[in-house]
């Protein structure tokens, strides 16, 4: 049985299409790729389609996207001897691939791990009230010192944020106490405003009753009228009480 003349054809070019779709690298648009040659580092290639050399040639795609990475709790003794347990993110990304890959074995490993070396060495050199009140310069430190640390890597940091702080339970009942103690401070400071500004009032409004005697009678009279509206009373006022005000009258009418 003789094997027909056009299947050798057809295993050549199927050879030379798989040969040739072997030379063909897509990279994404959110990727940057490290070629190989023989072991050696030959170039980078941006976002599109490559052709690279079967076999001598091998290509590492590494995305270029921002990453975040969760810093695993860490047990610190700040400098005022307090220990506290901190959680925090890194973000970064890859901005140099040959160095990503070339320089450090696991870049993500090596960044996560260095910072948590940085978030302990940092943070234990500040007080407990520094971390809770500048938590931001200390977001801002520790993401200058971190992406110094990671540049050679070819890692570039854009945030570190200090999530949480578990702080001791006896810590804790102390602020409590301090921050309860600190608004009872300020209503107190409120009130004692207001009383201040009535009594000014009160004294002002005595001065000018001390000038108008009548206007004392006035009000009394006024005081009375509101008491006897809401309940049926009979008042009785002495003649000395109304004489002011009869004065007053027969002055207006003269």
């Amino acid at each position: 049985m003789t094997v027909p003349s056009f299947v050798p054809i057809i295993i050549l070019i199927f050879l030379l299409l798989v040969i040739f779709f072997s030379t063909i690298r897509i990279v994404q648009q959110y990727q940057q790729a490290v070629v190989l040659r023989l072991g050696r580092y030959t170039r980078s290639l941006e976002p599109g389609i490559h052709f690279v050399i079967p076999i001598v040639e091998s290509v590492q795609k590494i995305d270029m996207r921002v990453r975040v990475e969760n810093v695993e709790n860490q047990d610190i003794i700040t400098k005022d001897s307090v220990p506290v347990t901190l959680n925090a993110v890194v973000y970064y990304q890859v901005v140099n691939a040959q160095k990503a890959l070339l320089d450090v074995e696991n870049y993500r490993k090596a960044t996560q791990t260095l910072a948590q070396t940085i978030l302990r060495s940092n943070l234990g050199a500040h007080t407990m009230s520094e971390m809770l009140t500048e938590q931001k310069k200390l977001d801002d430190l520790l993401r200058k010192e971190l992406d110094q640390a990671t540049e050679p890597w070819g890692i570039k940091v854009t945030g570190v944020e200090i999530r949480s702080m578990d702080l001791p339970e006896g810590l804790r009942r102390a602020m409590a106490k301090e921050a309860e103690a600190e608004r009872e401070r300020v209503a107190k400071v409120i009130a004692s405003k207001g009383e201040f500004e009535a009594a000014e009032k009160l004294a002002e409004a005595a001065e000018v009753i001390s000038k108008q005697p009548a206007a004392m009678q006035l009000r009394m009279l006024q005081t009375m009228t509101e008491i006897a509206a809401e309940k049926n009373s009979t008042i009785l006022f002495p003649y000395d009480a109304t004489s002011g005000l009869a004065s007053l009258f027969a002055k207006d009418k003269g």
